[in-house]
């Protein structure tokens, strides 16, 4: 399916309040948004791009903590204490 047919009907199915809705939730979850309700539409556009950029951070924050857990284990006796204790954070 193409992306305009896509927005079109994804256009279709989702509601005005299920957007008002969509984007109080993400301000209350990045706090740093400003809770201005004027140009509705840049409002949102710039809550949807911080969004965007809030999981992308995320992203680099769990890859780059994937990256030391493995340097870690690595480094330690696979039989140690330490090691144990990381191998139960990941299960």
């Amino acid at each position: 399916m193409s992306s305009s047919r896509w927005r079109e009907s994804s256009r279709t199915n989702i509601s005005e309040e299920q957007i008002t809705q969509l984007l109080s939730t993400l301000r209350q979850l990045l706090p740093e948004i400003p809770h201005s309700h004027s140009h509705k539409a840049s409002s949102a556009a710039k809550v949807l791009k911080q969004t965007c950029n809030y999981i992308k951070t995320l992203h680099r924050e769990v890859d780059d903590l994937s990256d030391r857990l493995s340097q870690l284990l690595a480094t330690i006796d696979a039989d140690s204490a330490e090691a144990a204790i990381i191998r139960s954070l990941l299960i």
